[in-house]
């Protein structure tokens, strides 16, 4: 590899941070950094810990043969041996509100080894205006901002199980930047990474609005979903089949309705929700209830059959936030076993992706999937690829009620001839 002199840091060796260091370290050297050292360690054996992550084994061992990548947990030295700093770390939320800490923290490292010329991006998704605040705490470093170093904000635009196509050409990458030199300096680097090319945009606080406005626009527009859904049900006709209909003229484009998890949208609209922004926080509102909703459906279904919720069993599909990811940010199933376990049914799940650990957290016991024996009720929380070849004619001869709750709309009920209940 050519020497360019660019030698980049990676702050976060998570499911976003270790498929960029590993897509950049292609082209340059790379330290990726994180304070757990017994993931940096199997790092550095070439152990990959997200093993739901298309190409990246392969990546890892050969940016580890190439010796264009190392992992460590000291992030002085990654600060002294690199001139580009990516912070990509989680930006939390505790009661509604941001928290920046851990960007803060790696920021506050940063600045104990910082150099000339050096850049600073942040990739987590943040509130407008976030980045500028860390210039204090890196100019505590004797440096002064654009004199001595730059700044940027290059939002990750990524989602787990598909991060390195994402990376590379999935889509343009968002730049906003302090000056020229920065401009220049991390714009050769995205585009060597990035096929789509980048979106250079005025200001680092306009380049953060547009991933959190990415995340608003969604979150509004499911929760237009679920009330359009629940005009659909008063009118006894199909949602789905409503909303494919609508789409097909291209000012058209309602979501599936359902619940929002994982750890981006359900968050991004809090970044920015305020007095002036009632419409935001009512889409939080109608989406959080979704839970509710899927509750009454299970409890009228089980009415139907002339069975007590309290005497029924049911049977979770889907742990996970989503399907075929192995990942339980904002789960729809934690808040609804905790609402269903109010009314004392017997609780089981499935998921293949869980482990023992995994259901004991979540307080219910394990079932198979290979037959349906005794079962009131299943609930579909998330669209894992195994659920789809289910046979849900057997199933159903299977069960003792069959009640089926599919908020996911895995089930053909043309193919499956069963009545489902759906959002």
């Amino acid at each position: 590899m050519k020497d360019t002199g660019i030698k980049i840091a990676v702050y976060g060796q998570g499911k976003m941070g270790l498929p960029l260091a590993q897509v950049i370290a292609q082209y340059y050297k790379v330290i990726g950094v994180d304070i757990n050292k017994n993931l940096t360690e199997n790092l550095n054996k070439g152990i990959n810990p997200i093993n739901d992550e298309p190409m990246l084994t392969e990546l890892l061992e050969k940016n580890l043969k190439s010796k264009n990548y190392e992992a460590t947990t000291d992030f002085e030295y990654a600060a002294q041996n690199s001139n580009i700093h990516i912070i990509l770390v989680p930006t939390l939320i505790k009661e509604n509100k941001p928290d920046l800490g851990l960007v803060k923290d790696v920021a506050k490292k940063i600045s104990d080894g910082l150099k000339k010329n050096d850049i600073i991006i942040t990739e987590c998704t943040m509130p407008p205006g976030s980045t500028e605040m860390l210039i204090p705490i890196l100019e505590e470093s004797g440096s002064k901002y654009i004199a001595d170093f730059g700044l940027a904000h290059c939002p990750e635009r990524t989602m787990t199980g598909t991060a390195i196509r994402d990376i590379t050409g999935q889509y343009p990458k968002i730049i906003g930047v302090s000056d020229e030199r920065t401009l220049n300096v991390i714009k050769e680097i995205y585009e060597k990474i990035n096929n789509k090319g980048v979106i250079v945009m005025s200001s680092i606080v306009a380049a953060e609005m547009v991933k959190v406005f990415e995340g608003c626009y969604r979150d509004v527009n499911i929760a237009l979903a679920n009330e359009l859904s629940y005009v659909c049900e008063k009118y006894k006709v199909n949602s789905e089949e409503i909303f494919n209909a609508a789409n097909s003229q291209p000012y058209c484009h309602i979501h599936k309705p359902g619940y929002v998890g994982g750890h981006c949208i359900p968050y991004y609209p809090w970044f920015v929700i305020d007095e002036n922004t009632e419409l935001m926080r009512t889409a939080r509102k109608v989406n959080e209830n979704v839970i509710d909703r899927v509750i009454i459906k299970v409890i009228e279904g089980l009415n139907e059959c002339n069975v007590a919720i309290k005497n029924s069993n049911i049977l979770i599909l889907g742990l996970t936030f989503r399907g075929n990811v192995y990942e339980f940010a904002h789960t729809p199933a934690k808040p609804f076993i905790e609402k269903l376990k109010k009314f004392n049914p017997k609780i089981y799940a499935y998921d293949p992706l869980c482990k023992k650990d995994d259901y004991e957290k979540f307080g219910v016991k394990f079932k198979d999937i290979d037959n349906f024996r005794d079962i009131d009720c299943v609930v579909i929380l998330a669209d894992h690829k195994e659920f789809y070849k289910i046979d849900w004619n057997k199933a159903g001869r299977e069960m003792r009620n069959k009640v089926i709750v599919d908020i996911r709309g895995i089930i053909d009920e043309s193919k499956a001839k069963l009545s489902v209940l759906k959002l």
